[in-house]
């Protein structure tokens, strides 16, 4: 998948600014926009967080179709698949794109990770619908950052780290305040969790659940039945999705041939590797390269 910093050039053609390290953008989004994402099909290692402001946005996410609106509030994990589908003319909204090394890795945020996976665990949806005063709090909190981002001071990358940090406490309470869902058991979310943060690591080379469950030190019962329980989807969807998207960017961005695919993928053969992306994707590699 792209890095922050590979898509936003790939979209744009240039860097936002000179000196932008790539792992944190704040940018006013309007349909033009929110239409030119799809540029990237999708394939980009980061999480985004877009507050509608006016008209409309209406997105393909994993499958299903969703209409955000005014005070709408859509989160983007690394690895789900995403497509804007259409947006209206007086769409306006603001978007935070977030480098996934950051949010995992970095000490003020690697505490809060549950926070952005918490529409995955809880609302198998990944929109939240806001009051009108904690959108306008998440407004005003993604302007800041914007703003230290544009600024000349010499501390602005712990500064908006640290307002990232703030931006997801905030997140948190509007999550709390909009949710009406049974709460989720601490060590079930965790589980969840800890699995989602080692499919980006380790999807090319591990296609199996005992990895992932030995990775944890649960069963692969255990880990099965969390993931089932909590998005009604199984572990190898989780696993086989990412696969699926990763074959997909380097068919449509490489000059890697199929083998070469298959092999970085970690399939016994190519004839394995085409079985699976067939079954996936309803056509073959070949076929799917010949369409990009």
């Amino acid at each position: 998948m792209y890095s922050l910093k590979e898509s936003w050039i790939k979209m744009h053609g240039t860097v936002p600014f000179e000196g932008w390290d790539g792992s944190m953008y704040c940018t006013k989004t309007n349909a033009r926009i929110a239409l030119q994402t799809n540029i990237t099909g999708g394939f980009i290692s980061a999480y985004t967080y877009t507050l509608v402001q006016e008209g409309w946005l209406t997105i393909l996410y994993n499958g299903n179709e969703f209409k955000l609106k005014p005070n709408d509030l859509y989160i983007y994990s690394s690895g789900m698949e995403i497509k804007v589908l259409e947006a209206s003319e007086d769409y306006n909204g603001i978007c935070l794109l977030v480098d996934e090394h950051l949010t995992l890795e970095t000490d003020a945020v690697r505490d809060m990770v549950r926070i952005a996976y918490m529409p995955i665990v809880r609302l198998h949806e990944p929109k939240i619908s806001l009051p009108e005063d904690m959108a306008k709090r998440l407004w005003n909190r993604m302007e800041e950052i914007a703003g230290y981002l544009h600024s000349d001071n010499a501390l602005k990358g712990a500064i908006t780290h640290y307002l990232f940090a703030v931006f997801l406490l905030d997140l948190q309470s509007a999550l709390e305040q909009s949710m009406t869902t049974e709460k989720v058991p601490r060590r079930t979310e965790e589980v969840f969790i800890g699995f989602m943060r080692l499919l980006p690591g380790h999807f090319a080379e591990h296609h199996d659940i005992a990895f992932y469950a030995d990775s944890l030190n649960i069963s692969t019962r255990y880990l099965s039945s969390v993931v089932q329980h909590l998005t009604g989807r199984t572990v190898m969807d989780y696993v086989n999705q990412f696969i699926v998207m990763e074959a997909t960017f380097l068919l449509r961005t490489s000059d890697l041939s199929i083998a070469q695919i298959s092999d970085r993928l970690h399939f016994s053969d190519q004839a394995a590797f085409s079985k699976f992306f067939t079954r996936l994707q309803g056509l073959s590699p070949k076929e799917y390269r010949r369409q990009k």
